[in-house]
């Protein structure tokens, strides 16, 4: 039986996945292997019956460039007893290839540990993807999916300032990204959006309703004084991580709860959220703005793939061959600027409880710390005596005071 390479897919959508997919099969079955995809995941390769597909040249170059996934995707997360080693065994399984985010990458750490334990002859190599960027990568490499969901991002955000700029209104754009907010940040960067708002700005004070109404506001009305009745205001719906579900109640939103008694985000718009908490104080402080809430996430999930993404994943496929004929297992395969290979290993970036700790935002970074001095437009001490025409504190929207950042 021919030496076999598995590939499964785990997570969500991102653009560049059926290139990645494609890569790893041209280069392995040029080499001889055989190259099956598993479909539905880890729930799939656990499964008594799993659904595979034989990837052959034809179906390679077929998905090269072209959005979503051919191997259909599962959020499944198997516990230990779930492992077993019956589909390695029986397709003479050499790599396991698994394409993916944290979680996806935190099961293929455990996946890796378990054949180790077991000594089990079979290598694992992780392919980083995700539109939130978050995977601790050297600094300066994306994951990939990001730079094109972050294309689309801008692209429809483009049309949404400009539906702003003609309308007089203001927009509140919730953008993906469950801790991290480096879709938000860069889609807001690429377009000068007056206010971005991310978890990590609340590296010292505690990320609160309260606390993003006031920034919202600390915008709108600088805004106001500069003359300029519209804007956009973009958030990453990773700063619900952070809340309590006391906190996230106070929204005033009516939520449906799950089995446990938590409100279940994924059922409400994070836009809608946003766009109700400022209305409701815009009508306490006697401020009359419009404004509407888009949610940005699903849209940008399952796009082409960008020249820089389709490229990214060709190198990060050939990547997986070569650390492969290498011997690395158990790492995720990384690809620099220059197009070097190196592996980035799970166990050297997972947390106490062998999660993949996430890469989140640098704020201390020159290019943070340029937009957010001077990138944004808020309420600032000089800016006081004006504000008074529009709200009775000032200082209460004073965009550092309200972070408390000196």
């Amino acid at each position: 039986m021919k030496e076999t390479i598995a590939i499964l897919c785990g997570g969500g959508p991102a653009p560049g996945i059926n290139a990645v997919i494609s890569s790893i099969s041209r280069v392995f079955l040029k080499s001889g292997y055989r190259v099956i995809g598993i479909h539905d995941g880890y729930k799939g390769l656990f499964s008594k019956s799993p659904k595979i597909e034989e990837l052959n040249f034809s179906f390679a170059d077929r998905i090269h460039n072209i959005g979503g996934s051919a191997l259909r995707m599962s959020r499944f997360k198997p516990i230990d007893t779930n492992f077993n080693t019956i589909f390695f065994e029986k397709h003479n399984i050499k790599l396991l290839v698994t394409i993916g985010g944290d979680d996806t990458a935190s099961t293929a750490n455990r996946i890796a540990n378990y054949l180790t334990v077991n000594n089990i002859k079979i290598q694992n190599i992780h392919v980083p993807k995700t539109i939130d960027n978050d995977l601790p990568l050297p600094e300066g490499i994306p994951t990939f999916g990001y730079q094109s969901a972050k294309q689309e991002g801008v692209s429809i955000a483009t049309t949404v300032y400009e539906d702003a700029r003609t309308s007089g209104n203001w927009f509140l754009i919730s953008a993906m990204g469950r801790e991290a907010g480096h879709l938000a940040f860069g889609i807001g960067c690429a377009l000068r959006f007056p206010m971005i708002i991310i978890p990590e700005i609340f590296n010292k004070t505690d990320v609160s309703i309260d606390n993003i109404v006031r920034l919202m506001i600390s915008s709108i009305v600088k805004r106001k004084i500069l003359g300029i009745e519209y804007g956009v205001i973009i958030i990453s719906e990773g700063v619900f991580h952070f809340m309590s579900d006391l906190e996230i109640e106070k929204s005033g939103v009516n939520f449906t709860y799950d089995d446990h008694g938590h409100p279940e985000l994924g059922n409400v718009s994070k836009a809608h959220i946003f766009n109700y908490v400022l209305n409701k104080k815009l009508k306490e402080l006697g401020i009359s703005i419009k404004s509407r809430p888009v949610e940005l996430g699903y849209e940008i999930r399952c796009i082409r793939p960008t020249a820089y993404d389709l490229l990214y994943c060709n190198l990060l496929g050939m990547g997986v061959k070569k650390l492969y004929d290498s011997g690395y297992t158990g790492c995720m395969v990384t690809a620099d600027h220059l197009g070097n290979i190196s592996p980035l290993f799970l166990k050297d970036v997972e947390d106490e409880n062998g999660k993949i700790k996430p890469r989140l935002v640098n704020i201390e970074s020159a290019k943070a710390k340029v937009i957010f001095d001077d990138g944004l437009q808020y309420i600032t001490p000089g800016d006081y005596e004006e504000a008074k025409t529009f709200i009775p504190n000032p200082e209460y929207y004073d965009f550092r005071k309200i972070l408390k950042w000196s």
